[in-house]
């Protein structure tokens, strides 16, 4: 099974089995719950099995159960590690093992969603941990170059288009200071524990980087698609104390992140992700309405 094969739902399975003989894990019945950036299981016990899709994950899934055990040192309510050596070497692949928060998929309160981000922006961590500095421009063009859905008129556009973005990037004032950063804060990644409390998941993209940067998905849910509405974005920042969209920089750090959106969804190969992805681009290259984007 090489690399460049990807993951199918029958090697995902055969790589999860090796992983966990390897771990020591019980995988019998492991359920397959999707194939997406990662491979991802639910397995016996309340644990969570994510299989990494390229060999050079494995740095990215140390750091991810570094940052998952500092976290825990802080009684910070995010995905926490299981107590095993990680990543584990499943086939070539980066596999990881986490304690599951719950069989649902439950999302947290806007509030909630807000006091979790306003307490990890006041964590200090430790400079051991070794944490990335945030390179938006260096991620955008991975995965612009990795597309698969993109024809080659968007996919030129779409450089031009972060081109201009990065210009207005480098010349940005920031509000907030820089430090700890989830790099994907949003609702869809705090979900409601088994007893209700809200914890913080996905930490693939935690570094150090401005601190609006977490708060840009939320206005952007609100102001662009009609996800939030105006009384949960004014709890959200009542609550964080910062209103990002009162800040200069705001349009092009949205700008951003809907093209990073987009070019996620176009790492996807179904017909439906690629059709959604010539919609967001056309609307991106006329100014037209994003509130018809649908969610992945």
């Amino acid at each position: 099974m090489s690399q460049a094969e990807g993951l199918t739902e029958e090697s995902a399975r055969e790589v999860a089995d090796a992983a966990c003989k390897k771990a020591g894990v019980d995988g019998r019945d492991a359920e397959l719950i999707r194939i997406g950036s990662n491979a991802v299981f639910r397995l016996r016990g309340h644990i969570i099995l994510r299989i990494g899709r390229e060999q050079r994950g494995f740095e990215d899934a140390r750091q991810q159960v570094d940052v998952a055990r500092w976290l825990a040192t802080e009684n910070y309510p995010a995905n926490r590690a299981v107590d095993i050596p990680q990543p584990v070497d499943a086939s070539g692949y980066p596999a990881t093992f986490w304690k599951s928060v719950s069989e649902k998929e439950e999302y947290a309160s806007i509030v909630q969603v807000a006091e979790l981000i306003r307490d990890l922006h006041r964590l200090h961590a430790p400079e051991s941990l070794g944490l990335r500095l945030k390179q938006p421009f260096v991620e955008i063009e991975d995965r612009l170059d990795s597309s698969r859905s993109l024809g080659r008129d968007d996919a030129e556009f779409l450089r031009r288009r972060l081109a201009e973005l990065k210009d207005s990037y480098d010349e940005l004032a920031f509000s907030l200071p820089q430090g700890v950063i989830h790099g994907d804060a949003n609702v869809g990644n705090v979900i409601l524990s088994r007893d209700g409390k809200p914890c913080l998941i996905d930490l693939d993209s935690f570094c150090v980087g401005p601190r609006e940067w977490d708060l840009v998905q939320t206005a952007l849910f609100y102001e662009r698609f009609g996800w939030h509405s105006a009384e949960e974005y004014r709890k959200f920042v009542d609550v964080y104390g910062f209103d990002i969209m009162n800040w200069s920089g705001y349009e092009t750090l949205a700008s951003y992140r809907e093209i990073a959106m987009t070019l996620w969804l176009a790492g996807k190969t179904t017909g439906k992700a690629a059709q959604e992805v010539r919609k967001r681009v056309a609307a991106i290259r006329t100014g037209g309405d994003r509130r018809d984007w649908a969610p992945f």
